[in-house]
């Protein structure tokens, strides 16, 4: 049992390390901010999971715990920052607007830039100019 178990765990382990390297390369080699946000969150995520997983077949149970704490939270935060990135990239014109199938945002921008050409604001900026 105990050979069957380090070797899922060495599958594990190293499946999820080549994923954490493929994130690099393709964060290194893709074009753009959101190709390169895909790999980081995508690849990545499945790396640190794989790797957790692997991880926690080979420590003491009572400390299995906060590999799954490690794990909650990459599920959890990795999702928000992509959407946080990948706006702002959009707006800072770090994507390549071309090359994207779906563009959704660009309807909803410019009907903000309308709204705020006729007089109003936009919440969150509190009377700020939002071209500043």
């Amino acid at each position: 049992m105990t050979v069957l178990i380090d070797t899922v765990s060495a599958v594990l382990l190293l499946t999820g390390a080549v994923f954490c390297l493929l994130t690099g390369v393709g964060v290194l080699r893709f074009p753009d901010a959101i190709c390169r946000l895909h790999a980081a969150a995508k690849a990545q995520t499945l790396g640190v999971l794989l790797i957790a997983l692997g991880t926690a077949m080979q420590v003491p149970a009572k400390y299995s715990w906060a590999l799954l704490l490690v794990a909650g939270f990459q599920l959890i935060t990795v999702p928000v920052t992509g959407q946080v990135v990948g706006r702002t990239a959009y707006r800072t014109g770090g994507a390549h607007r071309p090359g994207l199938v779906v563009d959704q945002l660009a309807d909803r921008l410019a009907a903000d830039e309308e709204y705020v050409r006729g007089g109003g604001t936009l919440p969150g900026h509190r009377g700020q100019d939002p071209e500043r």
